[in-house]
């Protein structure tokens, strides 16, 4: 007779994820194993709608046949159960603590694998990661529709918000979207840009959630303004992190978690591991070495951002202008080395924020183009930002950092701020505290190889090990190409 298995993953569409297998002798569970369960909510019938766990939590009594996986789950939950025929869970007598010991013997009787890569992994981290895909799978149950994706990422999208019961709906029109939500009684995936006013006062007026999904911290292997499609997403119920002026999800996760030290650990090693690489937002990349440095001079990195960017707009204070951030800069800092980087979307010709390096150099020592930005953050003391990202990116590798708008890092202890900061930020973190909310808490990861959720440490492996491919290559020559020809017609505009 085949062993049961207990513990299995959920039937994604796009990979067959497998997690388990029989083992050819037993293997010993921790000590805890069986509370690990009980607190993640994992095993048996646990994906669908209306799961084995939530149907027995309010139940009262369980009278099954001992082949019957509820068994495991009732005893799990302390329910009482009456076994009518002998089978793996179970056998007419048995007392709780022998169905407990049943289950015990079957989850011995497996060898637990990663889904990523194919080779062994432990009890604890199986459990931890279909803890995940089941917090993920139940929060998307929320969502009836999604409307403001673009053609390129809707692939993605719908893997970060996919459940068992439906595919994700793609309304294009918002008013159809929230027509679409208030019969489910469901909320409505948006993407922040697409966002308006009149949008979210119809949705209030019927009581509708709007849950904001936007790029991740690491976020694939190229530019969005190249449609390379994210690897990881931010799914906000709050707001969004970019905007101070309201609460987001992760500025609650920021505020109100009780870090463990095992957490602080693993972000701790996240850390190091993204450092180590050269990870950056867009992938690991290389620079030319440094120009040398005057060790009698502070070397300040400035990135300049899109100057109408959501977070510029929203987290800026009013301030837009990258030249008039360099120019803020050097009144700062008057004898530092100023190391200017035009952003990469900008130079790209797709967006608005372009400095010509003769005005740039009014206020710079330097412009520095091409490679990656990590390479950039481990020759330099310290970092000036807006918003940027590379603000987060800087303090990951130690550098001060000072702030002229309010990112979503600011205000906890770590940065100069010179933005207005919300009342609300009160908590002062450590790195590794803000690290594990910003990196393993609020995002969502895809694998780029299986295309399952993932934890952030498969994609930063997939990015580090050159494994992660944009499934799109094709349109990203296309994208240059238009980028030159709007620069150029730009130029001969202005």
């Amino acid at each position: 007779m085949s062993v049961p298995t207990f513990l299995r993953a959920p039937p994604f569409p796009q990979h067959r994820a497998v997690i388990s297998a029989p083992a050819a002798t037993a293997r010993p569970l921790p000590a805890d194993a069986l509370d690990l369960l009980r607190q993640a909510r994992v095993g048996g019938d646990c994906w669908s709608a209306q799961d084995a766990w939530s149907a027995l939590e309010n139940a009262g009594h369980l009278t099954a046949d001992g082949a019957d996986e509820r068994i495991a789950i009732a005893a799990l939950l302390d329910l009482p159960v009456t076994v009518l025929t002998p089978g793996a869970y179970g056998v007419p007598g048995d007392s709780p603590q022998a169905l407990r010991t049943r289950l015990t013997d079957l989850l011995q009787a497996q060898r637990y694998i990663d889904p990523f890569t194919g080779a062994d992994s432990t009890f604890e981290a199986t459990v931890a990661l279909l803890a995940q895909w089941r917090a993920e799978i139940t929060a998307n149950r929320t969502i009836a529709a999604a409307s403001g994706m673009a053609w390129w990422k809707r692939d993605e999208i719908r893997r970060f918000l996919w459940v068992p019961e439906r595919p994700l709906r793609f309304v294009r029109n918002a008013a159809r979207a929230l027509a679409v939500a208030r019969k489910v009684k469901g909320a409505v995936a948006v993407w922040p840009s697409r966002v308006s006013p009149a949008l979210l006062a119809a949705a209030h007026a019927q009581d509708t959630g709007i849950v904001r999904i936007e790029d991740g911290f690491v976020r694939s292997v190229g530019l969005g303004s190249n449609l390379v499609p994210p690897a990881s997403v931010v799914v906000d119920t709050r707001g969004i992190h970019f905007d101070p002026a309201t609460p987001s999800d992760l500025e609650h996760i920021l505020a109100t978690t009780a870090f463990t030290s095992a957490l602080t650990t693993r972000a701790q090693t996240l850390r190091k591991r993204i450092v180590t690489a050269g990870i950056s937002k867009y992938a690991a990349q290389t620079n030319a070495p440094a120009p040398p440095r005057d060790p009698n001079r502070k070397r300040i990195l400035v990135p300049a951002q899109v100057e109408d960017d959501m977070s510029v707009l929203a987290g800026g204070g009013g301030l837009t202008s990258n030249l008039e951030l360099l120019r803020r800069v050097r009144a700062l800092e008057p004898d530092a080395e100023i190391w200017f980087r035009p952003h990469p979307d900008v130079d790209a010709g797709h967006r608005k924020g372009a400095v010509p390096d003769a005005e740039a150099l009014r206020y710079a020592d330097a412009v520095m183009r091409g490679g990656g930005m990590a390479p950039l953050l481990d020759v330099v003391d310290a970092v000036h930002v807006l918003t940027s990202l590379t603000g987060f990116e800087a303090l990951m590798r130690g550098a001060d950092v000072t702030c002229h708008g309010t990112p979503f890092y600011a205000g906890w202890g770590l940065t100069r701020d010179l933005g207005a900061v919300p009342d609300r930020r009160k908590r002062t973190l450590t790195l590794d505290q803000l690290v594990a909310g910003v990196l393993i808490l609020y995002p969502r990861y895809l694998d780029p190889v299986t295309g399952l959720p993932c934890p952030p440490e498969v994609l930063v492996m997939r990015i580090a090990s050159a494994q992660a491919t944009n499934r799109l290559g094709w349109v990203a020559p296309l994208r240059r190409w238009q980028g030159r020809f709007m620069t150029r017609l730009r130029a001969l505009a202005g």
